[in-house]
């Protein structure tokens, strides 16, 4: 297993794997569940518009994780030089390569980049439905400081 550094070339695979890995732990898939599809698009669209997000923001923060020259997982990554904080936005391993330490090294090298670009934290969402994250993260170090709720409600056209 290898961890590199992103290429434009690995963006429709990390989309595919996001789609695959957030089934069953995304908001926009809750939001589906309740209302349908909006506006012509299912969740999976929703979602994988974040990786587009993360590659316009922040590429040189985005890793992926090879086994036999295939792409099995990824970890985005953003810096907020004022604050001193860096974001994990998306972290990501296919289900047949779980549970064999890709997830936590691709942590540990989204870390190691984060301190190079001298911050001093950094942090991480799980909804509490993930029950993958909510338990990966602590172990890892991550401490819980809150919980938030997500609203949702139509707007009617009258």
């Amino acid at each position: 297993m290898d961890i590199r550094t992103y290429e434009e070339s690995d963006r429709e695979v990390l989309r595919e794997i996001t789609a695959v890995c957030f089934a069953g732990v995304s908001i926009d898939q809750n939001i589906e569940k309740l209302f349908g599809q909006i506006a012509g698009k299912d969740w999976t669209w929703r979602k994988k518009r974040q990786i587009d997000d993360d590659v316009s923001a922040h590429p040189e923060g985005i890793f992926v994780a090879e086994v036999d020259s295939s792409v099995v997982g990824y970890i985005c990554s953003r810096l907020d030089y004022a604050t001193k904080i860096g974001s994990i936005t998306n972290i990501a391993v296919l289900p047949a390569y779980q549970k064999r330490g890709i997830g936590k090294k691709l942590v540990d090298t989204a870390i190691a980049h984060m301190k190079r670009e001298r911050m001093q934290y950094v942090r991480i969402e799980a909804l509490e439905q993930n029950g993958v994250g909510r338990h990966f993260y602590p172990k890892l170090g991550f401490k819980e400081v809150a919980r938030k709720i997500h609203y949702i409600m139509p707007i009617d056209s009258t």
